[in-house]
């Protein structure tokens, strides 16, 4: 392993409300708002960003630039990233190694996706799917229904869980249940909507033992992030209280554990594994410390396979966690503050980056609805098939616990007169005036974006 050259910090972070996708708002919509929230949360100007990432599955080639072209055109590198569902903190790992071994001081990454309504499709049918041996694995093992691909693999993935470790329905439903009940406090979750054990259970079965209310949507939505070096911290003292410290990570692909034969390896648990062993090492931590987790939840059985892989309870044993309350406030570890993605929204490439949103305003002390006493280590897991996925540690640059910032502090500090970690509201063309570029702007490149998103708050 290439030894890190030098800390990183996520200074400025920004989401979009995560919506039905209905076709209603456009990608450079979301970018765009996503984007400028997280520059004005920064207190930077896009003239001081060095590189551009933005991170997308589904639209043509260079929909970053589209989207980054209306803070500005100062000629930086954008990169465009693909890694399925992973693809938002992939973007956030790219950023990170480019300022640790001193390509940039400053990077903003943005996530966004434009979804379809209902089950993920493959889009090119004329050639071979990336996901086909892993396909093709499924069906010699546990054989092909009628269910979406997605759902069988991961409740496929369940029902070994139950097989070998004894865990049962009401388990995968308790995680779900779980997860609904945290978004409430959530804002920014596409749902809000609280639901009993045998609500989840009677909802109708998509794969055993899957319910509807155990699965993730589909959703549109936007979230970034702004990546800074030390010395440009170093250069903003002011801003010291706000700048989260990323103490570990790793992005981690398939072993050849992947096919051999068991449906929790076909979901990528030696990946998640060897990225949260990696990340805790670099960050010095032990899983026992860590307080609040943002995790890959797109179905219930991956939250019970994960909270294993990451190390929160031994393997085969995570159920026993579940049935002690132990994944939810005054429990061992709070799992999914966010709503997860099974409530608040799955827009893939944004996902990663609002799961990167959340642990920031925990680490900060911002998240007064639902802050978890003593936080000083958050952990973050993103899971794509095909396969990816990313573990970052956080932890505050003081190196202290997090402490409850009042919301009329946090709106003083920031500028904005309110607190983004508990009401999803936005911004005014002074604004953004103040975070475009001041010197290579475009108005064509901008259109009418600006007024359509400020129309929406």
């Amino acid at each position: 392993m290439v030894s890190q050259k030098q800390p990183v910090y996520v200074l400025g972070v920004g989401m979009t409300k995560f919506i039905k996708p209905r076709g209603k708002v456009d990608y450079p919509e979301l970018g765009f708002e996503a984007g400028i929230k997280a520059m004005l949360d920064a207190h930077i100007n896009y003239d001081d960003v060095d590189q551009g990432v933005a991170c997308y599955c589904y639209g043509d080639s260079t929909c970053g630039q589209r989207v980054f072209y209306q803070f500005g055109m100062t000629g930086i590198p954008i990169y465009n990233v693909n890694n399925n569902c992973s693809t938002g903190s992939t973007g956030l790992y790219m950023g990170r190694n480019m300022i640790a071994h001193g390509a940039a001081d400053c990077v903003l990454v943005v996530g966004f996706e434009k979804m379809f309504p209902g089950s993920l499709q493959s889009f090119f049918q004329d050639r071979a799917n990336p996901t086909g041996t892993a396909g093709l694995m499924m069906k010699e093992t546990r054989g092909v229904t009628k269910a979406p691909g997605a759902a069988q693999m991961f409740g496929n993935a369940g029902r070994e869980h139950m097989e070998k470790y004894g865990s049962r329905h009401e388990d995968f439903a308790e995680i779900a249940r779980v997860n609904h009940a945290h978004s409430k406090n959530n804002p920014y979750s596409q749902f809000q909507d609280e639901y009993t054990l045998e609500q989840i259970m009677k909802a109708p079965m998509i794969h055993a033992p899957l319910t509807k209310l155990q699965c993730c949507p589909t959703s549109d939505g936007s979230a970034a992030a702004v990546l800074v070096s030390q010395a440009f911290l170093d250069a903003r003292p002011e801003l010291k209280s706000q700048a989260i410290l990323i103490a570990g990570q790793c992005l981690a692909t398939d072993k050849p554990d992947l096919f051999n034969r068991s449906a929790i390896e076909l979901i990528g648990y030696s990946m998640s594994e060897l990225a949260a062993n990696t990340a805790l090492k670099e960050a010095n931590v032990s899983p026992s410390e860590v307080k609040v987790c943002e995790l890959h939840d797109c179905f219930s059985a991956n939250e019970m396979v994960t909270i294993e892989a990451l190390g929160l309870a031994p393997r085969g044993k995570a159920h026993e966690l579940i049935r002690k309350g132990g994944i939810t406030y005054g429990g061992q570890v709070v799992i999914n503050p966010s709503g997860g993605l099974i409530s608040k929204g799955h827009p893939l490439g944004a996902t990663g980056l609002a799961q990167c949103a959340e642990l920031v305003w925990h680490m900060r002390g911002w998240a007064n609805n639902r802050s978890v006493k003593d936080t000083t280590v958050a952990l973050q897991h993103n899971l794509g098939l095909g396969g990816a996925v990313v573990v970052t540690v956080y932890k505050r640059a003081d190196g202290k616990a997090a402490t409850d910032v009042p919301n009329s502090e946090v709106g003083k500090m920031n500028g904005l007169g309110y607190n983004p970690a508990v009401e999803a509201k936005g911004f005014t063309k002074a604004h953004v005036d103040q975070v475009r570029s001041k010197k290579a702007r475009s108005e064509w490149a901008i259109q009418d974006i600006e007024q359509k998103v400020e129309a929406r708050f």
